[in-house]
């Protein structure tokens, strides 16, 4: 009895000892916290935090960046410059020009958008959906399919971008000058420079970003999509193998007939042999087998094939050949975009221009390749920095043109001058890799004549 009655006052004790621990501690902290509430400490941080809310709600990103720029001219020497961007935003008299040019780019950033998504959907219809139905068709798995679809994303988006800065200026500055708000503009004193400011500054975001994708963001895609379509393809090689077809490959041209999953009725196969003799292969019956041996693609096992050989010189002369079988590989080094080493797409700008100094000091893969290398160079820049050509072309056309429906003129001018913009880059390609024509002039000629027109229409613009 006496222990139990010994260990609760013991524990008694306790509890008021913890609880003596817990009042002081409590003293303690109310005291800490009037000392703090008095201290000049904390005066400080309150004045500290009303001053940086006071900065940030005067904070204006626009008025900062044209008084970089301003600082940036003058200490070059160019005091016109400096003094165009000094007043850009904030006249001399005191008025506030960057509320107008904010809701200038918020409504030219608008239209882009919806223009953009246009674009996208309708290169992505046609560039990618059918390529998709076309392996689905193989019994390809949809993950792989899907993998290949998000692997071409980048380049839908290099390509949708510059037609759609064009498409969505034109109808975003015609709907501007229908509803009369240029007229108000000009009224007020305001002159094309203030239209002129965001339509570069936007269409200059808009070139960096899509530069971006087409520099880092498309040679990575590409590499992907390559590897992956690789991998399909040597695992179901009736990918590439269509009924009735021909496949043209860097040096080879594949002919073929009625295709039954793995089995091909007729097959005509053009090459040249290691003589530089024109080698014609004709089977009645092949099959397609898989293979594991690196840098082939597939074999093909051909049944009782007939051989013919033509001398470069003496076409009336062959040699041919029968046989009860014949394997034929098919090598991937053969196959467009299917090699292991990278090709100019899979590169990004820097690899690109430190491949083009290599093969011009050691003068290898000759002057066709090396060109070809400089076109998809050019083409990096070209592409992406066409929007802001298309940026300043768009704005005296649609105050030209667009007094009346300016949204509809302004998509009609529009979606004409990105098809001729577009035929002349696939012209550009077409010449270069072909014929030889410098990489830089067929390239750069669309955005240069885009620029010229620009110049132009614009020297109109303020003649009136």
């Amino acid at each position: 009895m006496p222990v139990i009655l010994k260990k609760v006052t013991d524990s008694i004790f306790g509890i008021g000892k913890v609880k003596e621990t817990i009042s002081a501690a409590r003293k303690k902290n109310i005291l800490l916290l009037i000392s703090w509430r008095h201290s000049p400490a904390r005066e400080w941080l309150l004045v500290g935090k009303k001053n940086l809310a006071n900065s940030l709600s005067s904070f204006n990103l626009l008025n900062y960046l044209a008084e970089c720029f301003s600082k940036v001219c003058f200490s070059l020497g160019l005091k016109k410059a400096g003094l165009f961007w000094k007043e850009a935003f904030v006249e001399t008299n005191g008025v506030k020009r960057h509320v107008l040019v904010r809701y200038l780019m918020k409504e030219l950033f608008m239209y882009f958008f919806i223009s953009f998504v246009f674009f996208f959907m309708v290169f992505f219809v046609n560039q990618i959906l059918l390529v998709a139905e076309k392996i689905l068709q193989q019994h390809v798995p949809v993950s792989d399919v899907l993998r290949l679809i998000l692997y071409s994303l980048p380049m839908i988006i290099a390509q949708s971008a510059p037609f759609a800065t064009l498409l969505g200026f034109l109808m975003c500055l015609g709907r501007i000058v229908t509803e009369n708000e240029i007229l108000i503009l000009r009224a007020s004193g305001q002159s094309y420079r203030i239209l002129l400011i965001p339509v570069l500054v936007l269409g200059l975001l808009i070139s960096v970003g899509s530069f971006f994708v087409n520099d880092y963001l498309l040679p990575l895609g590409n590499l992907k999509y390559n590897q992956l379509y690789r991998t399909i393809t040597k695992s179901n090689p009736g990918v590439i193998l269509e009924s009735n077809s021909i496949k043209r490959t860097n040096d080879k041209t594949l002919v073929v007939g009625q295709v039954d999953d793995k089995n091909i009725s007729d097959m005509v196969f053009f090459d040249t042999d290691n003589e530089g003799r024109q080698r014609i292969i004709v089977a009645g019956q092949s099959s397609v087998e898989k293979t594991e041996d690196a840098g082939i693609l597939m074999k093909l096992l051909l049944h009782s094939p007939s051989v013919f050989f033509f001398a470069p010189d003496k076409w009336g002369n062959f040699d041919s050949l029968q046989a009860d079988s014949m394997d034929l590989n098919i090598f991937e080094s053969s196959v467009v975009n299917m090699s292991n080493k990278n090709n100019p797409r899979e590169m990004t700008s820097y690899d690109l221009y430190k491949q083009i100094k290599k093969m011009e000091t050691e003068e290898e893969g000759g002057d066709r390749k090396l060109n070809l290398y400089k076109l998809e160079f050019n083409k990096k820049f070209s592409l992406p920095f066409g929007s802001i050509f298309f940026a300043f072309l768009a704005l005296p056309l649609a105050l030209i043109f667009g007094k009346h429906n300016g949204q509809t003129i302004g998509m009609i001018i529009g979606i004409f001058i990105c098809v001729l913009y577009w035929a002349l880059t696939i012209l550009g390609q077409i010449f270069g890799n072909r014929a030889g024509f410098s990489g830089f002039w067929t390239m750069w000629a669309p955005d240069f004549l885009v620029g010229i027109s620009a110049v132009f229409f614009y020297v109109r613009l303020l003649k009136r």
